[in-house]
C-alpha cells in the first residue's frame, strides 16, 4: 500500500485544511466543496486525511461496514447478533466521473428477484464509504442524476435501491467531499447548497513560498516512508486532537446569544431556506471543539459563516462567490446585543490550529501556502491600433429556449430533446449489455408465452434472461453552443455593443441553466480569434466577453471558417454532443475581394452538415440592409434580432431552426 502525503506535511491552506478537520470532529457539518484551480493540493488533502481519522469498528463479514455496538436493523447483511467485531483504517473511496449508477448505489439482480423472490444485491461505492469519506474528484463534471443520488444518501444517512417495486435500503453516513475547478464549469445552486462547507483554493504567486512546495513535494516523491517518518509525530498529535474534539462536542453549548448571531448573519446576507443556519451551528459547535472549548462564540460563528454561506448567498452565476468581511464583523456586532458572551473580546477559538490567526500544526506562520498552476492569460486582451476599448455588457434579460432539433444522445442537460438514462419512458428493446433500466410491462409480455413450455406450476412468473426488456427513456441534452460574435467597427457604437454584450449575456445564462458547454469566437480587423474554447465553464465565457474590444474590419467568413474548424474538432472529441451556432452580426461583411461571396460560401459549409444555426440580428438605424437575414438563410438557419429576443416572437424562432434543419437530421 502506498504512503499517503502527510496532512500535516501541506504547505498553507488553512482553510482547507480547517474545513476538513471540522468534518472529521463532526460528520453532521455535511461535508466540503473545495474550488479552486488545478495543481493545488485538493487531492493531496483529501487523500491525506483518511490516515488521521480513528480506526471504525466492523461487522465481521458486513458488507456494509455495519457498527458492531448499534448495527444497522435493515442491513441486507443482517440481522446482526453485534459483538466486538474487528477494527479497520476509515477508508477513503473516489467516486469516478464516469462511474454509472449501479456502480455507484449498487445493483439489484432484476431477474431473480421477479422469478425467485430474492434480493440479490452487489453493493456500491455508497457502501463502501459508509462510516469513511467518499471523495469526488471533478463533482461539477458528474452528471445530475449522480449528484442527487449521491447527496440524496449524504443528507438522509442511507441509500435505496429500488427497481419496479423492488427495493434494498442500507446505512450510508459517510464525509463526503467535491472537488472541482470553476473553468471547467459550475455545480447548480440547489447542488451547491448541499455542501455543508465550500473552500477557495489559490496557489500562491509568491516565489519562496512555491519553493517550499516543490522542496516537500520532491521529498516525498524521492522516499515516501522516510518523508512520512519524518511528519509522524505532528501527524498523531492532529489525530490525538480529532479524538478529543470528538469526545467533547457533545457538551459544547450553542447559546441564544450565538443563534442570534448566526440566524441575524444568514439574513443579512439573504440565504435562501433554513439549511445554511443549521449547518453554521452545527460547524461553530465543530469549531469550540476544535478548540477545546464548551462555550461556541463570537469568532466561532464568524469562521463558520466564512466557511457555510459563500456558495449560498450567489443569486448569479457570473457574480463572485465570497462574503463581504466589513458586512458580517457589522452584523455580528450589531446582533451580540453588547453583552458578555460572544463580544468581540473574546479570545481566538483556535490560536495554534489549522485556519487559526498562530502557529499551525506544521510548523508555524513562516510556513508557505501551497501552490501549483500557473495563472491564466487576461482574457481579452488590450485593445490594438483602430480599436476601442472594452464595453461593459447591458443588463442580462431572460430568453426564449432555443433548441436543436431531432433526437440526440448527448450528455443530460436541459436544452434538447434525447435517448436518456432518464426521463419518461416512451418504449421497450432488448437490452445492449447490461439491463440498467427494466420495462416491466414489455419483460412480462415477452416470458408470458412461454410460461407453460417453462413448466411454470407456482404463482411465479418464470423469466428468463431474453424475456428482459430495456425501457426507453426520453430526456433532455445539454449542447455546444458557440458563439461566434462580431466585434468590427461597424458594432462598435458603444451603446450598440453594450446591447448586443447584454444579449450574449442573456443567453450565456440560458446555457448556464440549461448545462450546456459554450464556446466564444470574435471577429474584427483581418482576422477571427478563438476568445473561449468549449468549456463548461459559463463564467469564463461571461468573463471573456466583458473584456472584448471592438473595432476594425468585418470578416464574416473567418468567423465562420473558425467556427468550422471548432465545431470539427469538437466534433471528433464529444461525438455525441450536438452544437447549436450563434452568430451575432450586422451581416456587414467587409475587407478582402468578395467579402459578402465568401461569407456565404463559409456560411454553406454549415449549412451542408446540418449544424442548427441562429444569427442575432444587430442592424440599428432607419436603412436596413437586411445581410444578415441572408447569411442566416446560406446557414440554413434564422435570424431573429435584438428586441426579438426579449419577445414572444423567439417561440416561433425555436421552430423556425427546427424546421430549416430537419432534412439534414434526416439525412444524418
Amino acid at each position: 500500500m502506498s504512503t499517503p502525503y502527510p496532512f500535516t506535511a501541506i504547505v498553507g491552506q488553512d482553510d482547507l485544511r480547517l474545513a476538513l478537520l471540522l468534518n472529521a470532529v463532526s460528520e453532521r457539518v455535511g461535508g466540503v466543496l473545495v474550488r479552486g484551480e488545478k495543481g493545488t493540493a485538493k487531492s493531496t488533502a483529501v487523500r491525506a486525511l483518511s490516515a488521521l481519522l480513528p480506526e471504525v469498528s466492523v461487522v465481521s463479514g458486513c458488507r456494509f461496514s455495519c457498527d458492531p455496538h448499534s448495527p444497522d436493523p435493515a442491513c441486507p447483511d443482517g440481522p446482526h447478533d453485534g459483538g466486538d467485531g474487528a477494527a479497520r483504517a476509515a477508508r477513503t473511496v473516489e467516486l469516478p466521473v464516469g462511474a454509472s449508477e449501479d456502480r455507484l448505489v449498487g445493483a439489484l439482480d432484476i431477474e431473480r428477484a421477479l422469478a425467485e423472490g430474492v434480493k440479490a444485491f452487489e453493493p456500491g461505492l455508497l457502501a463502501d464509504a459508509h462510516r469513511g469519506i467518499l471523495y469526488v474528484d471533478e463533482v461539477n463534471l458528474l452528471h445530475d442524476h449522480l449528484v442527487d443520488l449521491l447527496l440524496d444518501a449524504a443528507a438522509m444517512g442511507a441509500s435505496y435501491v429500488e427497481r419496479e417495486g423492488v427495493s434494498v435500503r442500507h446505512a450510508a453516513r459517510f464525509l463526503l467531499v467535491g472537488t472541482m475547478n470553476p473553468e471547467e464549469g459550475e455545480l447548480r445552486p440547489q447542488l451547491l447548497d448541499r455542501f455543508g462547507l465550500t473552500v477557495e483554493v489559490a496557489a500562491s504567486r509568491e516565489p519562496d513560498l512555491r519553493v517550499e512546495v516543490v522542496r516537500r513535494r520532491l521529498a516525498y516523491d524521492d522516499d515516501p516512508v522516510a518523508f512520512g517518518l519524518k511528519w509522524a509525530d505532528e501527524e498523531e498529535a492532529l489525530r490525538a486532537r480529532i479524538v478529543a474534539a470528538r469526545a467533547l462536542l457533545p457538551a459544547v453549548r450553542l447559546g441564544d446569544p450565538a443563534l442570534r448571531q448566526i440566524a441575524a448573519t444568514c439574513a443579512a446576507f439573504e440565504v435562501d431556506g433554513m439549511r445554511a443556519d443549521i449547518v453554521m451551528a452545527r460547524t461553530a459547535s465543530a469549531l469550540a471543539a476544535w478548540a477545546g472549548r464548551e462555550d461556541v462564540i463570537a469568532e466561532d460563528v464568524r469562521q463558520a459563516a466564512l466557511l457555510a454561506l459563500p456558495h449560498r448567498r450567489r443569486r448569479n452565476p457570473f457574480d463572485a462567490p465570497g462574503l463581504d468581511e466589513d458586512k458580517l464583523d457589522e452584523t455580528l456586532q450589531e446582533s451580540s446585543g453588547g453583552d458578555g458572551e460572544g463580544g468581540d473580546d473574546e479570545p481566538d477559538p483556535d490560536p495554534d490550529g489549522p485556519g487559526g490567526g498562530g502557529q499551525s500544526p506544521q510548523g508555524g506562520d513562516d510556513t508557505p501556502s501551497q501552490g501549483g498552476g500557473e495563472q491564466g492569460d487576461t482574457p481579452g486582451g488590450q485593445p490594438g491600433a483602430g480599436e476601442q476599448s472594452p464595453v461593459r455588457a447591458g443588463e442580462p434579460f431572460r430568453t426564449k429556449a432555443l433548441s436543436v432539433p431531432g433526437l440526440g444522445e448527448g450528455a443530460s442537460g436541459r436544452r434538447s430533446r434525447a435517448r436518456t438514462e432518464h426521463g419518461r419512458t416512451t418504449g421497450a428493446r432488448r437490452p445492449q449489455g447490461a439491463l440498467t433500466k427494466l420495462h416491466l410491462a414489455a419483460t412480462i409480455q415477452a416470458a408470458a408465452p412461454h410460461q407453460r413450455a417453462r413448466g411454470r406450476s407456482g404463482r411465479g412468473l418464470v423469466v428468463r434472461r431474453d424475456d428482459l426488456r430495456q425501457a426507453n427513456r426520453e430526456g433532455r441534452e445539454g449542447n455546444l453552443v458557440l458563439f461566434v460574435v462580431d466585434a468590427s467597427g461597424s458594432m462598435a457604437a458603444r451603446q450598440r455593443m453594450s446591447a448586443v454584450k447584454g444579449a450574449v449575456l442573456s443567453l450565456l445564462l440560458d446555457a448556464y441553466q440549461r448545462r450546456d458547454k459554450v464556446g466564444l469566437i470574435s471577429f474584427r480587423g483581418a482576422d477571427a480569434e478563438v476568445a473561449l474554447p468549449p468549456t463548461s465553464s459559463v463564467d469564463a465565457a461571461a468573463a471573456r466577453l466583458e473584456m472584448l474590444p471592438t473595432g476594425g474590419r468585418t470578416p464574416v467568413a473567418a468567423g465562420l471558417l473558425k467556427a468550422h474548424d471548432v465545431l470539427r474538432v469538437e466534433r471528433m472529441r464529444d461525438p455525441s454532443r450536438r452544437p447549436l451556432l450563434v452568430v451575432v452580426t450586422d451581416g456587414r461583411a467587409t475587407g478582402g475581394p468578395e467579402p459578402v461571396a465568401l461569407a456565404a460560401r463559409a456560411a454553406r459549409l454549415h449549412e451542408a452538415e446540418g449544424v442548427a444555426s441562429v444569427v442575432v440580428d444587430c442592424e440599428s438605424g432607419p436603412v436596413r440592409l437586411g445581410l444578415a437575414g441572408d447569411l442566416a438563410r446560406h446557414l440554413g438557419g434564422t435570424a431573429v434580432t435584438l428586441g426579438e429576443l426579449r419577445a414572444e416572437a423567439v417561440a416561433g424562432l425555436v421552430r423556425d431552426v427546427q424546421d430549416s434543419n430537419r432534412s439534414h437530421r434526416r439525412a444524418a
